[in-house]
């Protein structure tokens, strides 16, 4: 192996660590709480709340342990499941053919021992398709008789987000394939991604949106004869048009955005998104029998019928050609016009696909090789603590700032006070950073030699930096030290607040982490109009309008302050009047002070933030069940499981009366959600969170449900009947579609067979449309489902 390839393998992965089994389901626990929750916010909100190479390490960690104790391993575990359902209000369709993720290697060795592996199961030599890893966000184009009727996000492999309406803006994707002889129904597999000039150009254009809203705030205050406040005119512009942090999430909220819902600038930001996207196509799902014989006479086919392929990809006949190859581009990776992390390697030949088979979430025939992240040099400043929503105590490092892999990071989580202390650093230190083109980097230790004496140890402390509480661990094992004052400290209130209206819980844009904190932590009043979430839905403007906030420096989080040196202090929910007498602005200063004429009459009203706020808690009262499950912030309770629970219970009741084993047999949730959903139940702050919210007109329940188990209400328009969704249907929402027919006394069922009595499917129908018409089902498009739900069986004629 060539020293160039030893380089860029970095630190070779050595094998698990035997461990106990209660120290395994201990930490298995802590592993799938952070995977599922990095996993439902990239597909669910766009952002990465951990680098590729974190995350790339819980899983592989996770795999080890399960590996060690099998037992381990269930359905729910992340080891088993594909990506993660979005957490938007996209309506959703099956894929024909389920997307696959692809399993990793790290090392030169094990890509080498894997082709081994490969070829020994094989029986022969084989051809290996060699192409760039695309560092973006996986689609899937669904051509009939060549002409796209749809296009959906990679979701849980099984059902993703339909994006139709954004992939007919891009002008390189083709509504109709060229040339002839297409099959009846193709899926076409790539990458969605925008090119590094392109993602330049895009924050380019955000700044000069920003300006153009502080512009367009400041003339409508002119226009109003009212004072200007540039600095939260300026806030508030950041906020509309952030700069993107990396190109990956910037095309994957891009391709998912609801741009009809947008006006102004915002739509002109959004259609600028959209042109920045770039497609290459990387395979395909359903095709019936392909005419090629190999993946690499695919691309040849898709490129000949005006699909974009990669102009990147080599056919070649041996491991040291693949490896020589990896090389290459790791040297190169900068050189290329899109975000890579890595090469994936496939069996070209189709017929050994099958052979070789699948697991339950990636082929046998086709693996990642992924590039070690990029290192960098710079100094750390400072180890702070960080409290969350769960009470997790973090230490993180505070850097000078430095540029690495596309983007200027002055912060890194260190994990634990354990990590921290194996990364041998010190305060002071010049540290080696890395980062693999996302937002959060890894301290991964120190320069030793450049220590000049002035370095101090970092201490863990041994009380809560908020609230002042004794840290502990919560559970005998336990790495993590939290702050058991889960009811009360501000921090873990503020952090569940702001879960609160994040977008996989309530979506409520006016309640974010600075909305959060003000109304958790002000500076004024003395106390926070919110000690708990119990209260949330109580505020009233009076509550909001006093409400004072110290400004904070948008990079370093310090206090600002003015000349004095004081902290500036700011009222969000306050707005101020300046009426004028009549003839004041004519009369000259003589003829006013000769009046007695007071400058003006100061008059304070809430402003249109808290009016907002009020608004949308109000709306929010009647989300779906599953929303509010998820607002509960009950530990593992994501939209996945949430949504399982909402569907199978239809109210908040029937889950809390539920026993474990009838919670743990929801499909989609398990043994591990349903203790949490016990226990979680079981403490009295959080009943009454609850009771409070009920009080103030919360609906917990999905209107029309029939209870547990979703059992046909009798006397309904579709009592007795058995009805199956699949694809899109208009005016409907995938859930909303289900609830339609329960509410209608309906089973909503999951698969079609002969006992089925009806089939719903509008674009983007999989299989499940193919199984209905094979056995003589009725089909009915969003027209005569609609009338089905309302009127019944005798509407349709």
């Amino acid at each position: 192996m060539s020293p160039g390839l030893r380089k860029l393998a970095g630190v070779a992965h050595t094998g698990p660590e035997p461990v106990t089994f209660h120290q395994a389901r201990e930490e298995a626990l802590a592993l799938a709480e952070r995977i599922n929750a990095a996993r439902e916010a990239y597909y669910g909100q766009d952002t990465s709340p951990v680098d590729d190479a974190t995350f790339d390490g819980w899983m592989r960690r996770l795999e080890d342990l399960e590996r060690q104790h099998p037992e381990l391993q269930s359905q729910d575990s992340p080891t088993q499941r594909v990506g993660a359902p979005g957490a938007t209000d996209l309506p959703t369709t099956e894929h024909a053919e389920r997307m696959l993720s692809l399993d990793n290697v790290f090392s030169p060795e094990e890509l080498q021992e894997w082709c081994a592996k490969t070829e020994a199961a094989a029986g022969r030599p084989v051809a290996w398709l060699t192409e760039l890893k695309i560092d973006g966000a996986a689609v899937s184009l669904r051509y009939e008789h060549g002409v796209l009727t749809s296009a959906a996000t990679r979701g849980d492999g099984h059902t993703g987000e339909l994006v139709t309406s954004n992939v007919r803006r891009l002008d390189f994707i083709p509504e109709r394939l060229a040339g002839e002889g297409h099959p009846p129904i193709v899926e076409v597999r790539g990458e969605v991604f925008i090119a590094v000039a392109a993602f330049e150009e895009l924050n380019a254009l955000q700044a000069r949106l920003r300006d153009r809203a502080v512009e367009e705030a400041r003339e409508r205050a002119e226009a109003r004869r009212r004072p200007f406040d540039e600095e939260r005119a300026r806030e508030s512009a950041a906020r509309r048009f952030p700069a993107f942090a990396n190109p990956r999430n910037a095309a994957s909220g891009g391709l998912r955005q609801l741009l009809e819902k947008k006006t102004g600038l915002e739509h002109e930001a959004g259609v600028a998104r959209l042109q920045s996207l770039s497609f290459y196509a990387h395979g395909f799902g359903a095709w019936g029998d392909p005419p090629v014989a190999a993946q690499s006479e695919v691309y040849d086919l898709l490129a000949g019928w005006g699909v974009p392929v990669s102009p990147r990809t080599r056919v070649l006949h041996d491991v040291e050609q693949v490896l020589a190859f990896v090389e290459q581009y790791g040297r190169e990776r900068h050189d290329v016009e899109h975000e890579l992390d890595g090469v994936v390697v496939k069996v070209d030949e189709f017929a050994l696909h099958s052979e070789l088979g699948q697991t339950s979430r990636a082929p046998r025939w086709a693996i990642a090789y992924k590039y070690p992240p990029e290192e960098v040099h710079t100094r750390l400043l400072d180890i702070r603590i960080g409290v969350g929503r769960t009470g997790r105590a973090t230490p993180y490092a505070v850097m000078e700032p430095v540029h690495v892999a596309g983007s200027t990071v002055r912060q890194a989580t260190l994990h634990n006070q354990e990590i921290v202390e194996a990364k041998g650093v010190l305060i002071g230190d010049t540290v080696v950073l890395r980062k693999a083109g996302d937002v959060i980097p890894e301290v991964l230790g120190p320069v030793a030699e450049r220590r000049d004496g002035s370095e101090r140890p970092f201490v863990m402390p041994a009380e809560c930096p908020e609230c002042g509480t004794p840290l502990r661990p919560m559970k005998e094992g336990d790495i993590d030290l939290r702050c058991p004052n889960a009811r009360s400290c501000p921090a873990q209130v503020r952090g569940r607040v702001e879960h609160i209206g994040s977008r996989g819980a309530l979506d409520i844009d006016a309640l974010g982490e600075v909305t959060a904190a003000a109304l958790t932590q002000p500076a004024a009043p003395a106390e926070p109009p919110l000690t708990t979430e119990a209260g949330l839905f109580d505020l009233e403007l009076d509550q909001l309008v006093p409400i004072e906030v110290i400004v904070r420096d948008n990079e370093t989080g310090e206090p600002r302050v003015d000349d004095d040196g004081e902290p500036v202090r700011r009222r969000p929910f306050q707005r101020v009047e300046l009426t004028y007498p009549p003839g004041y602005e004519s009369a000259t200063p003589a003829e006013r002070r000769k009046a007695g004429v007071r400058k003006n009459v100061r008059k304070v009203h809430p402003s249109s933030q808290a009016v907002t706020l009020l608004d949308e808690l109000q709306k929010a009262k009647t989300k779906d069940l599953w929303r509010l499950l998820v607002a509960l912030n009950i530990r593992h309770v994501g939209p996945v499981a949430a949504r399982a629970l909402a569907a199978h219970f239809g109210q908040l009741d029937a889950i809390r009366a539920a026993d474990r084993a009838e919670l743990a047999a929801v499909e989609g949730v398990g043994g591990i959600i349903a203790d949490a959903v016990k226990d979680w139940f079981e403490v009295d702050w959080h009943v009454e969170i609850v009771e409070r919210w009920a009080a103030a007109g919360v609906r917990f329940a999905t209107p029309g449900h029939p209870g547990p188990g979703a059992a046909a209400t009798a006397g309904g328009v579709l009592d007795g009947l058995t009805v199956v969704v699949t694809g899109a249907i208009e005016g409907y929402t995938r859930d909303g579609a289900k609830e339609a027919i329960i509410a209608a006394g309906g089973k909503a069922a999951t698969s079609v067979s002969k006992k089925t009595d009806y089939v719903a499917a509008g674009p983007g129908a999989g299989s499940k449309l193919a199984k209905a018409e094979e056995l003589g089902l009725p089909v009915l498009d969003a027209e005569q489902f609609r009338l089905l739900v309302e009127e019944g069986p005798d509407a349709l004629g």
